[in-house]
């Protein structure tokens, strides 16, 4: 069926090797906190959080409290969950990598299918940034 068609094959190079997420493509329809900063198209800040937080449990309820994620694998410093968008049924890959030492969480959100995302990958990972303290 052509519907789940649109969800495509779930990547195998995705995780944490050598202490980063896998590049993004050179399509337009990913962004990474590993990208280089003067990659504009692809390039985004990692989401700092604080201290003596429960990152993983809390990054776990707010992916949880979006609706359309679901956690496919997680371990105590890594989360890739999957998107799926509500009409076309197109899904999304995104990973979180914990780095405790640094307070930050590197991301990575990228579209399985297609070339150009119209900005859904930056704007989620924006809006998650918000949930997280």
């Amino acid at each position: 069926m052509a519907i789940s068609a649109c969800s495509g094959n779930r990547p195998n190079n995705l995780g944490v090797n050598d202490g980063t997420l896998t590049p993004c493509p050179e399509s337009p329809n990913c962004v990474s906190s590993f990208a280089d900063k003067a990659d504009e198209q692809h390039a985004i800040a990692a989401i700092a959080y604080s201290e003596n937080s429960k990152i993983i449990e809390q990054l776990k309820a707010v992916l949880e409290e979006v609706g359309n994620a679901e956690v496919v694998s997680a371990s105590e410093n890594y989360i890739h969950a999957e998107f799926v968008s509500t009409l076309m049924r197109f899904v999304d890959d995104v990973e979180f990598y914990i780095v405790p030492e640094q307070q930050v969480i590197h991301v990575r959100s990228a579209s399985r299918l297609g070339k150009g995302d119209m900005g859904v990958n930056r704007q989620r990972i924006e809006m998650l940034r918000s949930q997280i303290k």
